[in-house]
């Protein structure tokens, strides 16, 4: 026999948000316009919330749209969020705006990822960048995170190791805590397991005068040193799940060498 993962009660995923939000359900009551009364009785079971209430909870605790339809669910509704290949038909005028934006961007690197941080598409700047990574980590489904940390990818050649893979775990934790997600988790374990990584910020590690914490990477030459900093950006109204969880993170040169040492590139 095979046994079934049966769906946890919605009142306990209520609360299980509600505390990963750090609110106590008077917070969550005033902010959803409803009693707290109301939010304990829907916690413990003793009152089934609507459909509507489902989704008004779900809002005010900024709970992602892949875990709201998972409460929908656990409430005895259908979902309400779809989530199509962005492949599809439908959705070919977001792959011409994502598309218009990485073009757009050379010659600076960019690259869209989505929630676990897999590369779904990138301009041609990123071949800077990505020098020297193994090829088997460039094999699909690549993960930007494995490439930035791992040590037969750009760890290497990253001068300020220690900084930035305290940043960039520093993100996975966000995000982990934001979804709740097993799959992030595991990444985020794997990733904690790679040689030199950090996953808090050196005490020296930003500087009084710093504006932003750069990427330092050492050039293909061996010689000289290339500095990045990134933009991340999301889509401001996704109504579906894939839209919700692509990320567009937009590089450029933190001075004027990287700055000419791009232009280089194209010119030649």
């Amino acid at each position: 026999m095979t046994a079934t993962a049966v769906p946890a009660p919605i009142g306990d995923l209520l609360r299980s948000w509600r505390q990963r939000r750090n609110l106590s359900q008077l917070e969550l009551g005033l902010g959803a316009e409803v009693s707290s009364r109301h939010i304990s009785f829907l916690e413990t079971g003793r009152a089934r919330p609507s459909r509507e209430m489902v989704i008004r909870l779900s809002e005010e605790l900024e709970v992602p749209l892949r875990e709201r339809n998972s409460l929908l669910l656990a409430a005895g509704y259908a979902p309400l969020y779809s989530e199509r290949p962005l492949d599809s038909p439908e959705m070919e005028t977001v792959r011409q705006a994502l598309d218009r934006f990485l073009r757009a961007h050379e010659p600076y690197p960019a690259v869209v990822v989505d929630r676990y941080h897999e590369l779904v598409s990138a301009n041609d700047a990123l071949d800077l960048l990505l020098d020297g990574v193994a090829p088997e980590l460039l094999e699909p489904p690549a993960n930007g995170m494995r490439i930035a940390l791992h040590p037969r990818g750009m760890a290497p050649r990253t001068l300020n190791f220690a900084e930035w893979s305290a940043h960039l775990l520093q993100r996975v934790r966000r995000e982990l805590q934001i979804t709740g997600d097993p799959q992030l988790a595991s990444l985020y374990e794997e990733l904690c397991g790679y040689p030199n990584v950090q996953t808090i910020t050196p005490q020296a590690g930003v500087q009084p005068n710093d504006i932003v914490l750069p990427l330092r990477l050492v050039d293909v030459d061996g010689r000289s040193e290339l500095a990045f900093f990134s933009t991340i950006s999301t889509f401001g109204t996704p109504a579906d799940i894939t839209l919700s969880e692509l990320a567009i993170e937009a590089f450029y040169p933190a001075n004027a060498h990287t700055a000419m040492r791009l232009l280089r590139d194209v010119s030649g």
